[in-house]
């Protein structure tokens, strides 16, 4: 078994005193993990970095094994993310993610071009952090947990949305809403098609889209969503932007 291919790497682990363990994400492959012999060698640890975009030769006996990777590098991004502590941040939660919630080898096109879209944002903090809340509502949606934000779910209506329940991951106009405000969450207007971001939206948007990670994806295979993010969302508080 073998394919061809290129991706961005999410995680390396340390495999005996040489080879190390890579995890990538890959547009026609998904997530996939495979060994690097000779992996943590002085050429190859530049190369082996969580952010890089890489070409990626994967062999196997059977597909069901983990198989050995070859890699060659493409875009060495880690390098300058490296230089930004909060860019860095939002690169170690996005990949958190994707290792515990999406199942290995799931082919999720859509998302990998939304990864590929915020990991190029990532050093422009006016842009990514509205681009990264867009990323977790994708996240759901790939994994069949999509919120329904095109209606009101009690009137129908599709105008002047304003909330989203937390029961039912659906929309609330603002007339709805009203009498319930305290069992509701906001709707920030840069999820809904405004193309401003207004204050507090990405505080809201982070709360929104975490909460719906926690219980729709993470509760449900008995996890807590990752550190990581706990990190980010400090490092993001500690700038103002949350």
């Amino acid at each position: 078994m073998n394919w061809d291919g290129e991706g961005y790497i999410l995680s390396v682990k340390p495999h005996g005193e040489t080879s190390a363990i890579l995890n990538v994400f890959t547009y026609d492959k998904g997530r996939h993990a495979g060994l690097v012999r000779g992996g943590r060698s002085r050429r190859m640890r530049p190369v082996l970095q969580a952010g890089n975009k890489v070409t990626l030769s994967w062999h196997a006996r059977l597909s069901e094994h983990l198989g050995s990777f070859t890699v060659e590098p493409l875009d060495s991004r880690a390098a300058l993310l490296m230089e930004s502590r909060l860019a860095l941040s939002a690169l170690n939660s996005i990949s958190a993610l994707l290792i515990v919630a999406l199942p290995e080898r799931e082919f999720h096109p859509k998302l990998y071009k939304g990864f590929e879209i915020l990991l190029q944002n990532l050093l422009d903090p006016d842009i990514w952090p509205a681009l990264y809340v867009r990323f977790e509502i994708a996240l759901l949606h790939a994994l069949g947990y999509g919120l329904d934000f095109s209606a009101c779910a009690a009137t129908g209506t599709t105008s002047d949305l304003t909330h989203v329940s937390p029961r039912s991951g659906r929309a609330v106009s603002r007339e709805a809403a009203a009498p319930y405000l305290d069992k509701l969450m906001p709707l920030p207007g840069f999820l809904n098609g405004a193309t401003d971001v207004k204050e507090g939206d990405i505080a809201d948007g982070f709360a929104l889209s975490g909460y719906f990670l926690t219980t729709r994806i993470f509760h449900q295979i008995n996890k807590d969503i990752p550190d990581a993010r706990a990190r980010l969302a400090q490092e993001l508080k500690t700038v103002g932007i949350l």
